[in-house]
């Protein structure tokens, strides 16, 4: 992962229609009024404890976290068990889901081809902050 990437305190608008999108058939036709969304505050709830990162590999696929992903992180949310986690072990950013149970902690790929990450007698674990959101692109090109 790169080094966190630290917010603008500048809004950032975009449209939005005040309709959800369906997955099946398609609804009818609904009053299309366009609003402004500002996505920093869609995405960032402590501002000066949120940072972007872009995910390098596929350890958290099936988390749907994939490779050149952004991911917002709030270092201000206490982390817990079953939530996907920034962490520092020895000094190396990783992103893992959080296991913490029964004086047990270590951290989770989300891909069944990656090693969980089970601490050893010297490591230092940091949990650097709790993933929010994850942000990806699904247009290439354009």
């Amino acid at each position: 992962m790169d080094t966190p990437i630290a917010l603008s305190t500048l809004p950032s608008y975009v449209w939005t229609a005040p309709t959800t999108l369906q997955c099946g058939f398609p609804s009818p036709a609904e009053d299309h009024a366009e609003q402004r969304l500002d996505l920093s505050s869609l995405l960032i709830q402590q501002q000066d404890a949120t940072f972007f990162m872009r995910v390098r590999g596929a350890s958290m696929r099936d988390a749907g976290i994939d490779d050149g992903d952004l991911v917002v992180i709030d270092r201000s949310v206490n982390a817990k068990h079953g939530q996907i986690v920034v962490a520092v072990v020895d000094g190396e950013f990783t992103i893992k889901r959080l296991y913490k149970k029964r004086n047990q902690v270590r951290l989770e790929a989300a891909n069944p081809t990656y090693p969980n990450i089970e601490l050893k007698d010297g490591q230092e674990l940091v949990i650097w902050g709790v993933v929010t959101w994850t942000l990806k692109k699904h247009s290439h090109g354009v």
